[in-house]
């Protein structure tokens, strides 16, 4: 069995491993309808260059480059590079606004950007401190005398530079800075943790140690990578861990394609977030629902049989359904995630069991993690071999410690856990005390060890009678509906929940259709059978959950949550405080008689 050698700093394990890859594929990106691949040696290569002509550029260890690019080679290249020349990359959402752009600049006191196309940069960075842009496209619209305007594919040409020298030259510990990723901000000002080479070091040794004990090694591993590689998920778990396992990786194409893409790539790993499973949940249902009753009756068959087989409970009598499941519905739903994926990483917000249960019934390995950005990001991970309860996020990874506070939040400690947040000693005292990081979530560990969520300890509804309420499980199960796309509810000091609703855009479009009237929400929001149809899915909802958490009464927003509108974060989670700014006071209007 392969062993898991412990690196010394991210740039060294990427040589090492380059070293090994050779002239094999590494990198591979569509481009002309066509898959195209870099080799481990022509990423290696661009890599030393790259770090050359930053040190040429006059870059000093420890200054901070800003990399703001959209999933692609040269985004993997450029951050080894920042880090081989002994910087620290600061890496950030194509999507951001200039207002984002600005405060990231001016708080990681960013001295160079390197940069795909992002417009909303330029007028951040005439504002800034920053002298040097590295186009990976030409520059264009960029207007200044005090910034240097440079192309990718020049500067690279420029320093030619032996691999082996450059990696001979890697002198960063594992103790030592290698980024400052700022967290999305779900409520308020994204604030930049500091994460050092040990910290995302320890995240891939953990998870490739549970790919080897669970999954029986690493051989020939194929990544699919589609959340931005800005968010610490894909950067750790999508980038980093497929260097240490010699794998792989394709960007996608984007979003739309992604469907096809996992079809062509046939990725045996991919990290993914909850809303994607909610959404090939309701697709794969009403793909079902259209072939007919006899279908519909295998797959509800299919789910029970699975949710008994998950939760320890099925028996010789389940076998037939078993075996007539696994000939029929099992081989297609496979073949659409491309028929040899091992396991599928759901993180980066709560996962619904049921989603989880739904998947896992039908041939889809789907393991749930758990983490933070102040933490590698990943904490824990559901096992086979210890057992998989879709409630829980597994067991910590190894090197990780965690336990329960008094008051029910969860601390963790180990070389994963961050140094602090960037030029923010007063928040980073709060947060870390004793060596241990207090996340802010509410939890229990059970028998098992297994960690399992509650929910956020900010994000807790306390009503007016001093109940605690979980908003993310009441937001979970409405969401399963296939009325309802999004929601998000709200009552912390108030005598009942409240809930603002995006109805399903596909739900919608049937529902109007069927009646004969427009489709758009602003006159739908005022059609009673309209408002009735979803009163009913929400009442589907409250008959499962306690008097505290059902929702009394709701209001449709008007138009979806989304990253170009501020009210989700690129990694696919409310931002509770935008909307609650937004719609304050239709919210408060549902209480008053």
């Amino acid at each position: 069995m392969r062993t898991i050698e412990r690196f010394p700093s991210l740039t060294a394990m990427f040589f090492a491993r380059a070293q090994a890859g050779g002239d094999a594929p590494f990198l591979s990106r569509k481009r002309d309808g066509m898959w195209q691949s870099l080799s481990w040696r022509d990423v290696a290569q661009q890599v030393a260059s790259l770090a050359a002509a930053l040190k040429a550029e006059g870059l000093r260890p420890g200054d901070r480059v800003m990399l703001v690019s959209e999933n692609r080679p040269e985004f993997c290249i450029a951050d080894l590079a920042i880090m081989a020349a002994g910087c620290v990359t600061v890496p950030t959402y194509t999507t951001n606004t200039i207002r984002d752009h600005a405060h990231i600049l001016t708080d990681s006191g960013a001295t160079a950007v390197i940069v795909s196309l992002a417009k909303t940069l330029l007028p951040a960075v005439l504002r800034s401190q920053a002298r040097l842009v590295i186009g990976m496209e030409p520059i264009r619209g960029m207007q200044g005398d005090s910034v240097r305007c440079a192309l990718w594919e020049t500067l690279i040409a420029a320093h030619p530079i032996d691999i082996a020298e450059c990696a001979a030259a890697q002198t960063a510990t594992r103790d030592d800075l290698a980024c400052i990723i700022y967290t999305s901000g779900t409520g308020g000002a994204p604030r930049g943790v500091m994460q050092h080479h040990g910290s995302i070091l320890c995240n891939v040794e953990g998870a490739l140690k549970l790919l080897i004990e669970d999954f029986g090694g690493w051989e020939d591993e194929i990544f699919l990578s589609f959340l931005p590689l800005s968010h610490a998920y894909e950067h750790s778990g999508g980038q980093f861990l497929p260097i240490i396992s010699g794998a792989q990786i394709y960007y996608a194409e984007s979003l739309e394609k992604l469907a096809g893409n996992i079809e062509e790539v046939r990725p045996t790993l991919m990290v993914v977030v909850p809303r994607l499973f909610e959404v090939l949940r309701a697709r794969v249902l009403k793909g079902i629902e259209k072939q007919g009753k006899v279908p519909m009756m295998l797959l509800n068959q299919a789910l029970r049989v699975g949710e008994k087989r998950l939760t320890g409970r099925s028996s010789l009598l389940d076998l037939p359904m078993r075996l007539l499941v696994d000939r029929t519905i099992r081989p297609k739903v496979q073949q659409r995630f491309g028929g040899r994926i091992k396991a599928m990483v759901s993180g980066g917000a709560p996962l619904n069991p049921d989603v989880g249960i739904f998947f896992h019934s039908l041939g889809i390995t789907m393991l749930q993690g758990y983490g933070q950005t102040e933490a590698g990001p990943v904490i824990s991970c559901n096992r086979p071999k210890v057992g998989i309860a879709m409630d829980t996020v597994g067991p910590p990874l190894d090197g990780v410690e965690v336990r329960i506070a008094e008051d029910g939040e969860l601390l963790v400690r180990g070389e994963l856990v961050m140094h602090g947040y960037w030029r923010n000693p007063a928040e980073s005292e709060r947060v870390l005390i004793d060596g241990w990081l207090h996340t802010g979530d509410i939890g229990e560990i059970d028998a098992k060890g297994r960690i399992k969520i509650t929910d956020r300890k900010k994000d807790l509804i306390v009503n007016d009678k001093g109940d605690n309420v979980a908003p993310q499980k009441i937001e979970g199960m409405l969401t399963l509906q296939p009325e309802i796309g999004q929601v998000m509810v709200s009552g912390d000091k108030r005598p009942y929940i409240v809930g603002l609703i995006v109805p399903d855009a596909e739900w919608v479009r049937d529902w109007a259709k069927a009646k004969g009237v427009a489709s758009d929400l602003p006159s739908l929001s005022q059609n009673t059978d309209f408002i009735a149809a979803i009163r009913e899915a929400v009442d589907k909802v409250n008959a499962d959950l306690s008097v505290t958490e059902r929702v009394r009464r709701f209001v449709l927003a008007d138009e979806p949550f989304s990253v170009d509108n501020e009210e989700m974060t690129p990694s696919m989670k409310i931002r509770r405080h935008v909307i609650r700014t937004r719609y304050q006071q239709r919210m408060d209007a549902l209480y008053k008689a």
